[in-house]
């Protein structure tokens, strides 16, 4: 029995120790990981741009806010039909349900930096919270490295999503 602890605690203290170093394409923390994280480059007095990611949770979770010093302001929005008119809306979190992979990604839901603090340019790094609640409300902070892509960029195929 002994063993078997010291073994789950050696594991969740590795788990951490790798998260806290986790490379710029992926970040995880015990119970959400964080996939492919980018941002969008932006053009000369360009003030916003968007933030995508594959976000997948072990437990029921919501995600309900993301903090940057990129940008005075920080939303989660969503992109979706209204009256046969594309809308982009400011939402107040996303569910993230157990395991099921949630893509934040263009023209559906993703992260917006507006006011932003300076040009983005591609290959630049910009770093992100993430603020993650679970069903007790309990919050979460996980730290992610996005890496920013060209104007142009679209997001890469994946076999997954939501």
């Amino acid at each position: 029995m002994k063993k078997t602890a010291i073994k789950s605690l050696a594991a969740a203290f590795a788990l951490c120790v790798f998260a806290g170093a986790a490379p710029a394409a992926f970040a995880q923390d015990a119970s959400v990981s964080v996939e492919d994280p980018w941002v969008r480059a932006t053009a000369p007095n360009q003030h916003a741009t968007g933030v995508f990611m594959r976000l997948t949770s072990a437990a029921p979770g919501r995600l309900v806010a993301v903090e940057s010093q990129a940008a005075k302001h920080v939303e989660i929005h969503e992109m979706a039909m209204q009256d046969n008119v594309m809308k982009m809306r400011q939402v107040p979190g996303i569910d993230l349900p157990a395991g099921q992979a949630v893509e934040l990604k263009p023209g559906s839901y993703h992260v917006m930096l507006i006011d932003l603090a300076r040009q983005i340019a591609p290959g630049e790094h910009v770093a992100l919270t993430l603020v993650v609640e679970d069903t007790r409300r309990q919050q979460r902070r996980i730290a992610v490295d996005a890496v920013a892509r060209p104007l142009n960029a679209a997001a890469p195929a994946a076999g997954h999503g939501h």
